[in-house]
């Protein structure tokens, strides 16, 4: 059920459900939340155990979504109100470490006595005394290891559904019940000709290979989410912050934004701020990857959980709790880890209906048995049928798809990529064509002016001035570079009034009671300027890579002001590697056709677009998606946002605006383009994971299952004893959560 709300009025939460075991118990929760009125969305993930969903808080509220979790069987909490400022739930960690140790000792201590249980019976097979004392043993490790695997069952019954639980319930119990009868009225089997055989060690050894497994698995998944628990401990505890003249204490969540905090040399930064006193270096390589450590001085912003190094620092607190640089990175991080991709739906089918089918198969394998055996009819029937009971747990399908989408988001991360999701992920593969945009992503973003060119009998000072006067009230880094180089040589600026902003073109408005226009050809022409004989004489500065920005005051064109912006160092090499991945790559910018043809020659770009405003990059993505290709869009600033949001996967520079953020789909943390390669190689790899997961799960069952129903018996005269069963259904859920895991070897493209 799908619901179509306003984004305005829509609400999101994420939180945890536990109980579940295997893709069965996910879609199950999964089809509760998303029939619940005003539910837009749910995405319930088996790995990290928690439900996302997007919801009209109008029709639906938190309350009622945990309900409806309670309602299948399993349970779920909001929301712990004492989480930490970057959104970790204070207990939960720990409580994954006390699910993985009892789990492990549970397993140990339950395989030990099995393997007792086992050589009680060789050495004393049929001795009523051992039986006895194997009945024992055996309702000891049932009620103490075993306990929640049946609770587990019994809930999912009494809610009318089936899941892992009930499988390995339903074989250990029918094989617990059938020894305990053996044991305790053997004449009933001898009255029939049936040898009164007990199958206590089985029973015992499964619960323990079962939980062993499981254990595993709890192991593995705490390092699939490795990369956002160390995001998550990098903020210190406290702040010291600046109160009444003296210097205090504070724990974190009580920090609030305007407040001054002080950080000495090795600490880490613990809130978002702007320097007001000190100078440092700081280690930002968690964020950005770097190696090296950047400096930072008055008026620089400073991110909290990054590495304070050399100096003191006195900063003013900006971004505090969840809208700080590091929560959000978490935040996304986490909805992408719990987002699935469209992969996983494929899964969620087969879960649908496997139980119930698993459970008609076993049924009709004890008929075929018990009807059709020579001899040994009974015990071969129970055999055979808790075999395919046992063999058939779902758990792996459960964990093909999120695993990987868990350990690539991770490395993303770990490498500066911040991938929104599994279903980008799994889109980013199919990308043939990226489309860069230049200034601040295919060159550092940081322009300088490199000369001013009078026209007319205007002194360069008085040009400058009144560009620089004009480019102050702009964002536009080549506007910065304006300002920039007026104040680098002192050049005066003036008071503007009647200021408007040409998107794409440039800048107008009155100073000093003069009409002035300072802006590409397009603002120019669209002015009705002449632009003839200043366009030839900046020619021969627009073939090495320069940009103009033409100067006219009262009308008529007074200067030009070049501006060059220096290529980033790492965009030939990306270009280069998106070619060899067989990826056609497009310069797209709003510059001259010099310029952009100029920079596209020297980084290796054949295909250049130029000269187009935001709109009309649009309209060229458009273009290529209607020959059929998957765009990739890369850019950095607000003009760029439209392009990035029409492209089949947008993918925003570090330097770029919130806007152009929100409109991406992979955020690039470091000033390289070669993460963009990077986001499409780890996409193909997770991809190909996935594939490789789906198709262990279910070719393990379309072979497994067969054989455990004694398929080969006629062949080769053996049987799969259900302890294999078991050891091959924990070895099935562990591949996958192993072939996953290697995806955190993915390197830098």
């Amino acid at each position: 059920m799908t619901t179509q709300v306003a984004p305005e009025k829509e609400n999101s939460i994420s939180f945890p459900v536990t109980g579940m075991t295997c893709a069965a118990c996910q879609a199950r929760v999964q089809r509760a939340l998303s029939a619940e009125p005003g539910v837009i969305d749910a995405s319930v993930n088996l790995l990290t155990n928690r439900a996302a969903v997007r919801y009209d808080p109008a029709a639906v509220g938190p309350e009622r979504l945990v309900e409806a979790v309670r309602a299948t069987g399993y349970d779920a909490t909001l929301p712990a109100t004492d989480a930490s400022p970057i959104g970790a739930d204070s207990g939960e960690e720990e409580a994954e470490v006390r699910e993985a140790r009892s789990l492990s000792i549970k397993a140990t201590v339950s395989v030990l006595v099995g393997a007792l249980a086992m050589a009680m019976s060789m050495l004393l097979m049929g001795d009523a005394l051992v039986n006895y004392a194997l009945l024992a043993l055996t309702t000891v490790v049932l009620v103490w290891a075993g306990r929640d695997i049946y609770r587990r069952a019994w809930k999912a019954i009494r809610h009318g559904s089936a899941d892992m639980n009930t499988l390995i319930a339903l074989g250990t119990g029918s094989a617990f019940l059938y020894s305990m009868v053996a044991t305790i009225a053997p004449s009933l089997f001898a009255r029939n000709g049936i040898a009164p055989d007990v199958y206590y060690e089985a029973v015992i050894l499964i619960i323990g290979l079962v939980l062993a497994g499981r254990a595993i698995e709890a192991r593995a998944r705490r390092k699939t989410s490795a990369a956002l628990r160390k995001l998550v401990t990098l903020l210190p505890p406290n702040a010291r912050v600046e109160q009444s003249g003296t210097w205090i204490e504070k724990p974190l969540s009580e920090v609030r934004s305007g407040e001054t905090v002080v950080v000495r040399p090795g600490e880490r930064i613990p809130v978002d701020g702007i320097v007001i006193d000190g100078a440092s270096e700081i280690d930002e390589s968690m964020l950005t990857g770097e190696p090296l450590p950047v400096a930072r001085t008055v008026g620089d912003a400073v991110v909290g959980g990054t590495l304070n190094t050399t100096g003191s620092l006195r900063f003013r607190a900006t971004s505090v709790g969840a809208e700080s640089v590091l929560a959000r990175i978490v935040k996304l991080m986490r909805d992408a880890q719990s987002s699935r991709a469209p992969i996983q739906r494929l899964a969620d089918r087969v879960s649908a209906v496997f139980v119930p089918t698993v459970v008609a198969i076993s049924i009709v394998t004890f008929v075929a048995w018990y009807f059709l055996a020579d001899t040994a009819s009974l015990p071969r029937a129970i055999a055979a049928a808790v075999a395919v009971l046992i063999i058939a747990c779902p758990c792996a399908m459960g964990l093909a798809v999120p695993t990987a989408v868990m350990v690539a988001t991770g490395r993303g991360a770990e490498l500066g990529l911040l991938i929104k999701g599994g279903e980008v992920l799994q889109r980013a593969g199919d990308v043939d064509t990226v489309v860069l945009d230049k200034t601040g992503t295919v060159t550092e973003g940081t322009p300088t002016v490199k000369r001013v060119v009078a026209l007319e009998a205007v002194d360069e000072r008085e040009i400058l001035s009144a560009a620089a006067s004009l480019e102050r009230h702009s964002e536009h880094p080549v506007a910065a570079a304006v300002a920039r180089a007026a104040l680098e040589r002192n050049v005066p600026l003036e008071p503007v009034t009647s200021f408007r902003s040409h998107t794409g073109s440039g800048v107008t408005g009155i100073v000093r009671e003069r009409e002035v226009a300072v802006g590409n050809f397009r603002l120019m022409r669209e002015l009705k300027f002449n632009v003839g004989s200043a366009a030839q004489s900046v020619d021969t500065y627009l073939t090495s890579g320069g940009s103009e920005l033409y100067v006219a005051i009262d009308g008529r064109i007074v200067g030009v002001i070049i501006v060059s912006d220096a290529i980033r160092t790492s965009s030939r090499e990306a270009v280069v590697k998106l070619r060899a991945m067989g990826i056609d790559v497009v310069l797209l910018t709003g510059d001259r056709s010099a310029t952009a043809e100029a920079i596209g020659s020297e980084i290796g770009i054949d295909q250049v677009v130029a000269e187009v405003l935001p709109q009309g990059k649009v309209e060229e993505i458009r273009r290529l998606q209607a020959m059929n290709r998957v765009v990739a869009m890369v850019g950095d600033g607000i003009n760029d946002a439209p392009a990035l949001a029409q492209s089949d996967i947008g993918i925003s520079m570090p330097k770029g605006t919130d806007i152009a953020i929100e409109a991406s789909d992979i955020a690039l943390m470091r000033s390289d383009l070669r993460g963009v390669p990077t986001a499409i190689s780890l996409s193909r790899q997770t991809m190909a994971t996935m594939k490789q997961n789906l198709v262990w799960a279910f070719v393990y069952n379309v072979i497994g299952i067969p054989i455990a129903a004694g398929v080969l018996f006629p062949v080769t005269g053996l049987m799969l004893s259900p302890v294999i069963a078991s050891a091959a259904m924990a070895l099935s859920s562990v591949s996958v959560v192993m072939n996953s895991l290697r995806l955190r070897r993915v390197r830098l493209a």
